[in-house]
């Protein structure tokens, strides 16, 4: 039985909208669409398939704005993130226009003829997308999968379905084949599920929790199902003595504080060396309260609210009555899902310090020497991303290869950019999305021989 979900602004607790929830009827209807629209798309030309992905990027640029303001509405994003998430899509959707032209095969060299590959579409991929960055997160699953030559069922979050089912319009409204990109509002359980044990689902992308994504891997696993997981984190961001410590501290908020803390990338360990520890708290302080909390609709706003009062509870319950504040920013009362900029001094054992909280909390703690900061940073099930901040080239080195994670930044908290890979070491995933090895995950490579000799 079909279900509805209210969309709440989070920023405000008022309704939105109410999206329709799709019924495991529903899904494997679309995904019988999705495999006839699959067929004809893989039999276009090359050029013909670029040129359609290049008109889908013209119309999300196009929609920037209309974007931007419906996600500030649905997720609570800063209307200046989300007009960069927005502009992500179009961006990775250029990038990907350029690859069915250059989706190369090879010539093996072989005795007694000749050897080639191609590299085939895998049929019918399911994207799952998370809550916290609704648009790029999408186009980093279809944009590759549909320039492979696949089809694409996408089930966004229940919470942030409405950029998504924009952007199924507009990839319509460009002209891209009816069923080849289907936006499939619904419950985990009755969609992604579906995603999961229909043989026709050849592969899926899935991002959110690593206990989700352990059940998504084991669910797929009967069928030899082909995923992408992109997990938890909990990043370490790396101070040492002779770093800029101004510079460090200064831009520490913002590579945890970013979307609220949402964020598998968060800084949210940051770890700095014992002898510039007290001076490092000393800056950062005046930097955590200078993060600008409220409206998301204002231009000036730099954080707003999480996602819900059910996440505001479980971020809440790492900061109890006694916890080690250090201190805390400012954030607005009354309505609105607000959780204020907080820095805590906690133990190793401390939750804050070994689980990921998705919220605006950072845990600080010294260590001793190299050997001692990369030992911290790698004691964790996670290994998504992280920072280290050094003067030293050779030392950034060093701790960049010793550190378990799949993207680090030296003097930055930059980690994400759609023409490098991204993707997680340990629990915190499998697979690489983004970059130009991205399409390949999309395809199964077939051998063809052809013999030039009587004998071969």
């Amino acid at each position: 039985m079909t279900t509805a979900h209210e969309v709440i602004n989070p920023a405000t607790e008022q309704v939105v909208t109410s999206v329709r929830l799709c019924s495991v009827d529903e899904t494997d209807a679309a995904i019988a669409r999705a495999v006839r629209a699959q067929r004809s798309w893989q039999a276009l030309a090359p050029a013909e398939r670029g040129r359609l992905l290049r008109r889908f990027a013209a119309a999300v640029d196009a929609a920037i704005e209309d974007l931007a303001w419906l996600e500030v509405r649905n997720s609570g994003h800063t209307i200046g993130n989300a007009r960069g998430e927005a502009a992500n899509v179009r961006d990775v959707l250029e990038y990907y226009a350029a690859a069915p032209d250059r989706l190369f095969g090879r010539q093996i060299p072989v005795a007694g003829g000749v050897n080639i590959t191609f590299q085939e579409p895998l049929g019918v991929v399911g994207v799952i997308v998370p809550w916290n960055f609704p648009m790029p997160i999408a186009a980093w699953g279809f944009a590759p999968a549909l320039a492979a030559g696949n089809a694409v069922v996408l089930k966004p979050a229940e919470l942030t379905p409405l950029t998504a089912v924009r952007i199924g319009e507009l990839a319509l409204e460009a002209g891209l084949p009816d069923g080849l990109l289907q936006v499939l509002p619904g419950r985990g359980a009755v969609v992604g599920e579906r995603f999961v044990t229909h043989p026709d689902v050849r592969k899926v992308v899935f991002t959110g929790s690593t206990a989700v994504g352990r059940r998504i891997m084991a669910g797929c696993a009967s069928q030899v199902k082909r995923v992408t997981l992109e997990l938890g984190g909990k990043s370490a961001n790396i101070v040492f003595a002779d770093a800029d410590l101004e510079r460090a501290a200064a831009t520490a908020p913002y590579g945890v504080f970013d979307n609220a803390g949402q964020d598998c990338c968060a800084r949210s360990r940051i770890l700095v060396q014992r002898n510039v520890f007290d001076r490092f708290m000393e800056l950062l302080e005046p930097a955590v309260r200078g993060v600008v909390v409220g409206d998301p609709a204002d231009e000036k706003t730099e954080m707003g609210p999480l996602i819900s009062a059910a996440h505001r509870a479980k971020v809440a319950g790492y900061v109890p009555d006694g916890a080690p504040v250090a201190f805390q920013g400012e954030a607005p009362a009354g309505s609105g899902f607000w959780f204020p900029p907080t820095v805590l001094t906690p133990d190793a054992a401390d939750p804050a310090f070994t689980e990921e909280v998705f919220g605006p909390v950072v845990a600080v703690v010294p260590f001793e020497d190299e050997a001692d900061a990369v030992r911290i940073a790698n004691d964790t099930a996670y290994g998504l991303a992280g920072s280290i901040w050094t003067r030293d080239v050779a030392r950034a080195l060093r701790v960049s290869r010793a550190v378990e994670a799949g993207n680090l930044s030296v003097n930055s908290h930059s980690s994400v950019r759609y023409n490098t890979p991204f993707g997680g070491f340990k629990q915190s995933g499998l697979g690489r999305e983004l970059g130009p090895d991205a399409v390949d995950a999309f395809t199964e490579t077939k051998n063809v021989f052809i013999p030039t000799s009587a004998d071969a």
